[in-house]
């Protein structure tokens, strides 16, 4: 058997190709990899966003602790303490005459929190509709755990009382009359000694049972609700 001629086959080895073409390297993943940056940083930016808020919250909350844990705050109590209704009649022409004063207790029961009422006004109400006003009570600064009283006094006629017949005629019958008086208050908080917080403007409603006038009935003490809004 001859044996083949190396540079013939030499030759062979270097001639063209004629198979399958080859298909070109692909670079695809360096597209893939951009895409996938760009949403790794929005992801990065929304997780230290989202840790910065929860931070801010938690670090709040820590100091309204620490401040409750100092000054421990307690809502103002007001009581009616007195009231005397000598007249309260009603017209032929559903006019309301009237006259009333009253003694308001304000008690500050903290120990760390003083007040300056800046202004306070009163508005004496009946069956739904203001009868009595007093506009201008005494300002006045309150101390730590005290109380002031306040003297609210409404007298005059209110002309055209709308439709409060039919009510002042049972309630003069059953010898008691059903009155609302409502106190609303402009402060500020005095926090130590020269931190001053406000305003505030709270709504002090004391809904009273008041004798007939010349009857043989007494007024109890009645405690009112303070509205801070």
């Amino acid at each position: 058997m001859a044996m083949a001629d190396p540079k013939q086959q030499q030759v062979q080895l270097n001639g063209a190709y004629y198979g399958p073409p080859v298909p070109p390297r692909s670079n695809t993943y360096h597209s893939a990899g951009r895409r996938g940056g760009s949403g790794s940083c929005c992801c990065c930016l929304f997780t230290t966003l989202l840790k910065l808020i929860i931070s801010a919250v938690v670090t709040v909350g820590i100091i309204a602790l620490v401040l409750w844990l100092i000054f421990r705050p307690h809502r103002i109590q007001v009581h009616v303490e007195s009231a005397s209704l000598t007249q309260f009649n009603l017209t032929s022409t559903n006019a309301l005459a009237y006259n009333l004063t009253m003694d308001i207790s304000v008690r500050n029961p903290n120990r760390r929190i003083a007040f300056y009422y800046d202004r306070i006004e009163a508005r004496a109400i009946y069956d739904g509709y203001r009868f009595g006003y007093d506009p201008q009570l005494p300002a006045f600064y309150q101390g730590h755990d005290t109380t002031t009283t306040l003297r609210p006094e409404f007298q005059g006629q209110q002309p055209a009382l709308g439709s409060v017949a039919g009510t002042f005629d049972r309630e003069k019958g059953e010898g008691s009359f059903y009155l609302q008086v409502e106190l609303h208050a402009k402060l500020r908080m005095k926090l130590l000694k020269f931190v001053k917080v406000g305003h505030f403007k709270p709504k002090i409603d004391c809904n009273v049972k008041l004798p007939v006038p010349s009857s043989k009935g007494s007024f109890e003490r009645t405690k009112c609700d303070v509205d801070w809004h």
